[in-house]
């Protein structure tokens, strides 16, 4: 008996179909959802503030928080408002700004250079990795009588000490991303002839920079921290040096104003960061929430 074997038929009718269809630029799509949004991100991401505040308000109004301890919203805000118009706020400020702008710089050129270091080299990484790693372990104020010893009661310090929690923060996370780059993207550039410069160039800096970002974001954030112990290092000019004058004179609604001030350079720090991570990252698609 013949056995006859029939080939499946191919329909070729959902190629025809789809003959006439255009391709979907994902980033196309992606555009027209955020286009679709009528209140832009930064400003939703305010949303939680905003009601801290509102209620912060209504306790105070209805008397559940002691004005001597907890002022309201609106007296803190006169309180800025005098500061300005007094200049104390601003001078101190700029000065903060600066002891922060030179510790961020220092920093980041530190905890790159090491990271580089020791990520690329085992033998960097045998002489930087443990002392790094012992550095975060020590607290940061925990330096400040060594600093004072070593450098006196100088601007140097209060910059050496900002510069050392950013440079632990930028050199832990741009260490770890790194060595977290894919080893087949790696080899894959090899085996393309790929040197050791363009190696560096083309696969581990773009496959580290989100790592390099996360540990800027934390940077920022320590070196805010970090000032406050800086200041307190016989500053005659300085927030840190408001809040301990505000805090002697018992001036509580000076110090809710100096909280305020640093929350809004905290988030104007991390705002910077996500600018930047928007304009590196624009060839990483990530989950956004839904």
């Amino acid at each position: 008996m013949a056995t006859v074997l029939s080939r499946p038929r191919v329909s070729t009718e959902p190629a025809a179909e789809t003959k006439g269809r255009a391709l979907v630029d994902p980033r196309a799509v992606i555009g027209k959802s955020q286009r679709r949004q009528v209140i832009p991100r930064p400003v939703q991401r305010m949303l939680g503030p905003i009601l801290l505040v509102a209620l912060w308000q209504v306790l105070s109004t209805t008397g559940i928080f002691d004005e001597r301890t907890v002022p309201p919203p609106t007296r803190v805000v006169k309180a800025g408002i005098q500061l300005i118009a007094e200049g104390s706020l601003q001078e101190h400020l700029i000065t903060s700004l600066m002891r922060v702008g030179y510790g961020i710089a220092f920093g980041i050129a530190l905890g790159l250079s090491l990271a580089l270091i020791a990520g690329l080299s085992r033998v960097g990484e045998n002489f930087v990795d443990a002392n790094m790693e012992v550095l975060r372990a020590v607290p940061n104020f925990a330096l400040v009588p060594l600093l004072i010893v070593w450098f006196g009661i100088s601007e140097v310090p209060k910059i050496t000490l900002i510069t050392l929690a950013v440079a632990v923060a930028i050199y832990i996370n741009t260490f770890s991303a790194i060595r977290s780059v894919d080893a087949g993207l790696v080899e894959a550039a090899r085996s393309c002839g790929a040197g050791r410069g363009e190696l560096i160039y083309r696969v581990i800096i773009p496959g580290s920079l989100p790592g390099f970002l996360v540990g800027l974001r934390l940077a920022l954030t320590a070196s805010w921290l970090s000032l406050i112990f800086a200041e307190t290092i016989n500053a005659k000019k300085g927030l840190g040096r408001m809040m301990t004058d505000a805090r002697e004179y018992f001036q509580i609604d000076v110090v809710f104003v100096l909280i305020a001030v640093y929350a809004i350079l905290g988030l104007t720090s991390i705002l910077i960061v996500r600018f930047l991570e928007a304009r590196l990252l624009t060839w990483r698609r990530a989950y956004d929430g839904d």
